[in-house]
């Protein structure tokens, strides 16, 4: 018997007469209220108050001064008064400012098509380039694409200079007499038609390697299949190729239409706006308005029309790209 009771003894607990482990580091606790705490705000923080103040508050100080007479004795004394939208009635009852509005959306609208274009076959090539011309075409794109805008601009500047540029000496090698000493910069077309070149000379990189990468996504099965079926490269384009890329297609011509709508440095470091108002588009129009006339409130008032316009181009894309989720769902 009592044997069998000191089998049948219940047995003491494990941890009992041996010291307990402390817990190791498990998986973070909740807070008490179940959130993740206040840690995630903080750390964002200083990320949110730097946007804030650098992009926020420039934003918002503009459209105060657009409101306000605000010219240089405001600046120094800082007595502004509010004048509400009187500076967007002048602006837009002034015939210039008219036709600086059209000038931009011309200049847009032919840099945008050209660079569309051009990059759309430069993909296309490179796509259809073995490894050693794509590496060299790409490395290309990248190198003029990181060039710098006021590096590039001189470089043009000096190409069509009147008397050391190498366009009017080959012009003239060719037999074209009338470019000896040809003043492109004087003359209004000969001038925007260089600034355009330029955009667009430093735009294709960018919207060409775009491309590229998202005619990669093509599945090469389509094309196959299209071959096989007959199809002629114009119709494999535009029923499988452009569907698919298309998506990236519209962004990059919404970044191509913002980017040159408000092409300012190469116009300032180039031509200033000249000759006459030949190259000037709404930013140069702004920081003219701003600093020759010491109207910092008409110049405010045109940087907000811009705004406007290029948050227009935004939401006609958004518009577009919800529609398409809105098809594919």
């Amino acid at each position: 018997m009592t044997a069998v009771r000191e089998q049948t003894a219940p047995h003491p607990p494990p941890s009992a007469g041996r010291p307990r482990r402390s817990p190791g580091p498990g998986p973070r606790r909740p807070s008490k209220d179940g959130g993740p705490g206040v840690w995630p705000y903080v750390l964002i923080a200083p990320a949110v108050l730097g946007t804030l103040y650098l992009l926020v508050y420039p934003l918002v100080r503009a459209v105060v001064i657009s409101l306000q007479d605000f010219g240089l004795r405001q600046l120094i004394l800082g007595d502004a008064r509010f004048v509400g939208l009187d500076n967007y009635g002048t602006l837009l009852g002034d015939s210039r400012f008219w036709e600086v509005v059209r000038r931009t959306f011309l200049f847009m609208a032919v840099n945008v098509a050209l660079i569309m274009v051009l990059s759309t076959l430069v993909a296309l090539m490179i796509e259809r380039l073995g490894r050693f011309g794509r590496t060299a075409v790409l490395s290309s794109l990248v190198l003029t694409w990181a060039m710098p805008v006021i590096a590039a601009t001189t470089v043009f500047q000096w190409l069509f200079h009147s008397e050391f540029g190498i366009v009017n000496a080959v012009l003239k090698d060719l037999g074209f007499e009338s470019f000896d000493r040809y003043a492109w910069f004087a003359h209004g077309p000969a001038a925007f038609a260089i600034l355009i070149a330029l955009i667009v000379w430093q735009s294709v990189p960018f919207a060409a390697i775009t491309l590229y990468s998202a005619l990669t996504t093509v599945p090469v099965e389509l094309y196959e299949s299209a071959r096989l079926d007959g199809a002629s490269g114009t119709r494999i384009f535009r029923s499988i190729t452009f569907p698919v890329v298309r998506p990236i297609f519209l962004l990059v011509f919404s970044l191509e239409v913002i980017w040159t709508f408000k092409a300012f440095v190469q116009i300032w470091v180039m031509t200033n706006g000249g000759p006459g108002d030949a190259t000037t588009i709404l930013p140069v129009y702004a920081v003219q308005t701003a600093l020759s006339s010491q109207r910092y409130d008409l110049g405010s008032a045109a940087s907000m029309v811009t705004v406007v316009l290029m948050s227009g181009v935004l939401v006609l894309y958004f518009r577009q790209m919800f529609r398409q989720e809105d098809e594919l769902a």
